[in-house]
């Protein structure tokens, strides 16, 4: 599966900072200090629908963290997965009459036409769920000999108890546990499972489903957990710094595949920091696919909304804080849009050397985008109310906010 174009990110003067991030697993900031390339995993989306705010805001995030990298003058080695068969998907194309597989590829498609248009970074590898199949049936057949995977109906369920490190991710007791997994794909009630929150490693046929060869196993398809697992190992390997996602993936996602990770290896941690984005909220509940109540990206552009002003958006508010879609965030963002553009737009103006510390310190400092846009709009301020004799400052700023917040002036 191929991603998407990538957008240059000019060069600035001089070097960025290590990124202080908050870490759901520890529940305090830690320093990243990776290596000469940077490795990060993303959680994709499942494909039967297009992508809303709360998934722009998500992916906002993480090419935050990317370009906060790439001006420390790292590499960055970036995956995404796409999980293109999964119940949601089997169940809407049902509901619409389509093919799975073409409403797969219909949305993947419009997704990667979004995170063009917000100039979104692409991964390195984009990954769908049904072409690591190959790679994800050794890994369950390895857990199951190891006595970490036990068979139930046909299917392989794994057992959380063998993980000495389960429940350090979300950190979460039982009962809670219990309760999310119900709300989020699992099946805590199935009896016969030596533990409720056993998630489900590969499900075998089912009649009118697709399924694929899997060797010991049966035929069938992965479970949503392992999947990821699979494609992060043979990517990125264990130990990678960021595994990324919304908050509603910290449990049960990736506290699963963590735990897969740790039996597969026998090593610790999975991921050295998990790093979660908020919800965005319309008419006062979550923006979900399941609600319904969504403002899609693809229906903004064919209004005629600026790309650039949704990118906007999102950056006005901090990316672990959950927060309410509006008419006003939007028209606020327009008008910072135009106010910025008319700033660089001269020929000369107040020194940007300031800013572009301030930006670069407020991006390092856990993504405080929204301190970046203050410091932005200060300079602003200052061109139009003061105006300046640097003939670059136009220049460093607009390059500067094309670098560091993806927006093109």
């Amino acid at each position: 599966m191929h991603a998407w174009p990538a957008s240059e990110v000019p060069a600035l003067p001089g070097k960025g900072r290590d990124l202080r991030i908050h870490d759901t697993a520890t529940g305090g900031r830690i320093t990243l200090d990776p290596g000469p390339v940077a490795r990060i995993y993303v959680c994709g989306i499942t494909p039967y629908d297009a992508t809303h705010m709360g998934h722009a805001a998500t992916y906002n995030a993480f090419d935050l963290v990317q370009r906060v990298w790439l001006d420390t003058k790292r590499q960055v080695h970036y995956v995404q997965n796409v999980t293109d068969v999964d119940d949601p998907l089997l169940e809407r194309a049902v509901r619409d009459g389509q093919d799975w597989t073409e409403l797969a590829e219909r949305e993947t498609a419009l997704f990667r036409e979004d995170m063009t248009a917000l100039r979104m970074l692409p991964p390195r590898h984009y990954i769908g769920a049904v072409e690591a199949i190959p790679g994800i049936v050794p890994l369950v057949e390895r857990l199951r000999d190891a006595g970490a995977a036990y068979d139930l109906d046909g299917d392989v369920y794994f057992s959380v108890d063998t993980d000495p490190h389960f429940g350090e991710v979300s950190g979460l007791d039982a009962e809670a546990m219990r309760l999310l997994s119900a709300e989020r794909g699992g099946d805590p009630e199935r009896p016969g499972k030596k533990n409720p929150l056993d998630p489900m490693l590969w499900m075998a046929a089912r009649p009118g489903e697709p399924s694929w060869d899997g060797a010991s196993l049966g035929a069938g398809r992965p479970g949503w957990h392992i999947e990821c697992v699979a494609i992060a190992l043979d990517h990125l390997g264990m130990g990678f710094d960021v595994q990324g996602g919304g908050s509603d993936l910290a449990f049960p996602h990736h506290e699963m595949g963590a735990s897969h990770a740790h039996a597969l290896t026998g090593e610790h941690p999975f991921a050295k920091a998990y790093v979660h984005a908020g919800m965005v909220g319309l008419h006062g509940e979550k923006m979900s696919k399941s609600r319904g109540n969504l403002v899609f990206v693809s229906a903004l552009r064919r209004e005629g909304v600026d790309p650039a002003a949704i990118r906007l958006s999102l950056l006005s508010h901090h990316y672990r804080s959950d927060w309410e879609w509006t008419d006003q965030v939007l028209a606020d963002a327009v008008e910072r849009l135009a106010r910025w553009r008319a700033a660089v737009s001269r020929p000369d103006g107040p020194s940007a050397d300031a800013l572009v510390e301030e930006v670069r310190a407020a991006l390092a400092d856990d993504l405080d985008s929204p301190a970046a846009l203050a410091a932005v709009d200060r300079w602003a301020a200052l061109q139009g109310a003061e105006g300046g004799t640097d003939e670059g400052a136009p220049g460093l700023v607009s390059r500067t906010v094309d670098a560091l917040l993806g927006v093109a002036l």
